[in-house]
């Protein structure tokens, strides 16, 4: 099992400026409290990636570079879509694939998730694979199903090699970017019911959560939740409330070493 991570997902926000900014002063805050047990990682927007990157680099702060999304082709007639390649020159080690704001907003469906899985982790970099129930199904009573076929949709099929490079983000819609928490005793329900989907394919795989998580709240999460690790966006914003989430969650992992 990889070692327990929190990946920020700054989404469409900072230009490169700003981004350079805020990456400096979380170099300065992990110089100063560095995090010991968990892996951590920025999705910046893709105008930002060499900037970015450029400033990981020459620091040597030990962040994986993320991506946010990308086209499932090599190349080709795809306006405003970056390739895998193109994100490998620019030193990107991780793909957010299939958030949920790619499936509502931008058409990205099961089918499309799955291609997209297998080329990023196919190709030997970390698939951030994201799933996740609206309220309406929540309040159905459907959350552990419908996450469940999500899984499989993505996940089936898969080649034996790109396996380890998955790993599982839930995000349940409710919760992104509207301050509402899943109660702890709702993520451990998801998280067995991920990691039974993930058994019946043949794969071991980290669990991450995602949805308003904070310094506040993230011990708790991972504690109750049995997570191992977090999704971060809102907060990831902020160069000392990402740092503090990063440090919650390094502090409770080292408790329990």
């Amino acid at each position: 099992m990889a070692a327990p991570a929190v990946y920020g997902n700054w989404k469409m926000n900072l230009d490169h400026v700003e981004a350079i900014h805020l990456i400096q002063q979380l170099g300065v805050l992990l110089r100063r409290a560095p995090v010991e047990h968990v892996e951590v990682g920025v999705a910046p927007p893709f105008v930002d990636l060499r900037s970015v990157g450029s400033v990981i680099e020459a620091d040597r702060l030990g962040l994986v570079l993320c991506a946010q999304h990308v086209n499932e082709h090599e190349s080709g007639a795809h306006t405003g879509e970056v390739s895998l390649a193109m994100l490998e020159r620019l030193g990107v080690h991780a793909v957010l694939v299939g958030h949920s704001e790619r499936r509502r907003l931008y058409g990205m469906d099961d089918a499309l998730v799955a291609r997209t899985l297998a080329r990023v982790a196919g190709a030997g970099l970390r698939a951030i694979v994201c799933v996740g129930e609206d309220l309406a199904v929540r309040e159905a009573g459907q959350e552990t199903a419908y996450v469940a076929d999500q899984l499989r949709a993505a996940l089936r099929g898969l080649s034996e090699a790109a396996r380890a490079n998955v790993t599982v983000a839930y995000e349940p819609l409710w919760a992104i970017g509207t301050g509402v928490v899943a109660e702890p005793a709702q993520v451990a329900a998801q998280n067995r019911s991920i990691r039974s989907t993930l058994a019946e394919l043949g794969l071991e795989a980290p669990v991450l959560y995602g949805g308003s998580v904070s310094a506040e709240n993230a011990a708790e999460l991972a504690r109750e939740g049995a997570l191992d690790g977090f999704l971060v966006g809102g907060a990831s914003l902020r160069a000392e409330a990402f740092h503090a989430v990063c440090r919650a969650l390094d502090d409770w992992y080292a408790s329990t070493r």
